[in-house]
């Protein structure tokens, strides 16, 4: 039995549509990736901490896409939910809706307790057991190690699953380990129906921190005291990036990782990063406000400034200063958050995991059966062309993860397109969409 979620915010919220799903028949199956190597999926799945679900029940695969200019839920795989936690939900039918606006349909669902339940049970929802062993995580359940691992496994199912919904193919799954320490799983579905390319990856990894690591994080003010030169670490985290055919359809990244080192007294020092950002090849202001209303709601819940200083910090990150120009409209971006304590931190950003589905599938199912022009195409490979200059000349996960040994080497690349266009001297013409979009890229703009 399929069932569609959609979550809708209050009124005073204005109803902003969401999406997900749960139940189905099985299927099979930074950035911090880069990180290490590695590049992995997203929160989806599911509930907001506090968020009301509502939920339609899916009739054709056909009425699941609807028409262009429509947002559309579809359906999503087994575990979208389950994923993230079990979780007792009441269905109603409904009709009518149109884009992002829905009618006030709340339905009660009971709260989910997401890191409640036997573990082993829930690995069975992933798409490949843990990269740690599971009685290593059932002896340490309590470790943020552990429970950090357990919510990019959840995120990178859920996510997998929905796009597999949404395009019809299926994500091939490697597993690959790190002689150093720990490895990942790696989930790539490549020339698709919907999704030229779509990668969504875990690692977990632990060594020695290398010099050049050292160097890099020194530079962003850590102060790092190694015993005879050794600093041991573990870095894990879940990181996505989903480049679409349409290129109406926008192109969208998000990775959340968590890091800890130890010291040479005994002493750990630990930290979290990522963040959501959106690159589309041309601008939709109500997909511009859907999605960051929807990171909005999700930091509003844990301090009222994060939104802004991250949303600012996300604008400032994905900067091309060589073209003098933003990698797309933004979202949101942080990192080295480490207050005000590991238990509130790590709510915040399991809060910005359980974002990504909704805040992006219901774009991609609007746009799905949107039209367009070999000239359209033409411009989504140029703006491609900066997506790769700026992973491969700013990115700081794809350093880290370059000079990290063992890394992945196909994990960490796996965020660049199959195909790019550079023109020499290109220009959009002046009044055009494209020179529309580019003159937003040049200066960022609030959305909300």
């Amino acid at each position: 039995m399929t069932s569609v979620a959609l979550c809708t915010i209050n009124s005073s919220a204005r109803s902003i549509a969401r999406l997900c799903q749960a139940s189905r028949s099985a299927h099979g199956t930074a950035d911090f990736h880069s990180f290490v190597a590695r590049y992995s999926t997203l929160r989806k799945c599911a509930f907001l901490p506090g968020g009301k679900w509502s939920f339609i029940r899916a009739a054709t695969r056909q009425m699941s896409q609807g028409s262009p200019g429509r947002i559309s839920l579809g359906r999503y795989g087994k575990g979208v939910f389950l994923a993230a936690g079990a979780a007792a939900v009441t269905g109603v039918l409904t009709a009518g809706v149109s884009h992002f606006q829905r009618a006030e349909m709340a339905t009660k669902v009971s709260k989910v307790e997401e890191e409640k339940g036997d573990i082993r049970e829930r690995c069975k929802s992933f798409m490949s057991v843990p990269v740690t062993d599971i009685k290593v995580l059932e002896q340490r359940k309590d470790a943020m190690c552990t429970r950090m691992e357990m919510l990019i496994m959840e995120t990178q199912a859920a996510f997998c699953r929905a796009l597999e919904e949404v395009d019809g193919g299926t994500f091939r799954v490697d597993r690959w380990s790190r002689k150093e320490g720990g490895g990942g799983i790696s989930c790539v579905m490549q020339d698709g129906k919907v999704f030229e390319k779509a990668g969504v990856n875990v690692s977990v990894v632990f060594g020695n921190l290398t010099e050049e690591a050292a160097k890099q994080m020194r530079s962003r003010g850590k102060v790092l005291k190694g015993k005879d030169g050794k600093l041991p670490f573990c870095a894990m985290g879940v990181s996505s990036v989903i480049h679409p055919k349409n290129p109406h359809i926008p192109t969208v990244h998000f990775n959340y990782r968590y890091f800890e080192i130890e010291e040479a007294d005994g002493t750990k020092q630990w930290w979290f990063g990522g963040g959501t950002d959106l690159t589309p090849v041309y601008i939709d202001l109500e997909d511009a406000a859907h999605f960051h209303k929807t990171l909005k709601e999700a930091c509003d819940k844990h301090h009222p400034k994060y939104y802004p200083d991250f949303k600012k910090w996300c604008d400032n990150y994905f900067y091309i200063r060589h073209r003098a120009e933003t990698r797309g409209i933004g979202g949101i971006f942080f990192d080295d958050l480490d207050s005000p304590n590991q238990e509130e931190v790590f709510n915040f950003v399991k809060s910005c995991a359980k974002t990504v589905v909704p805040c992006y599938l219901p774009i991609v199912n609007k746009h799905l059966n949107d039209s367009f022009t070999p000239e359209e195409k033409d411009w989504q490979q140029v703006r491609r062309g900066r997506y790769v200059e700026f992973n491969l000349v700013y990115d700081r996960g794809v350093k880290f993860g370059l000079a990290t040994p063992g890394s992945r080497i196909e994990s960490i690349l796996m965020s660049l397109p199959l195909t790019a266009r550079w023109e020499y001297m290109h220009e959009p013409t002046k009044g055009s969409k494209e020179a529309e979009m580019l003159e937003v890229l040049r200066n960022p703009k609030e959305w909300i």
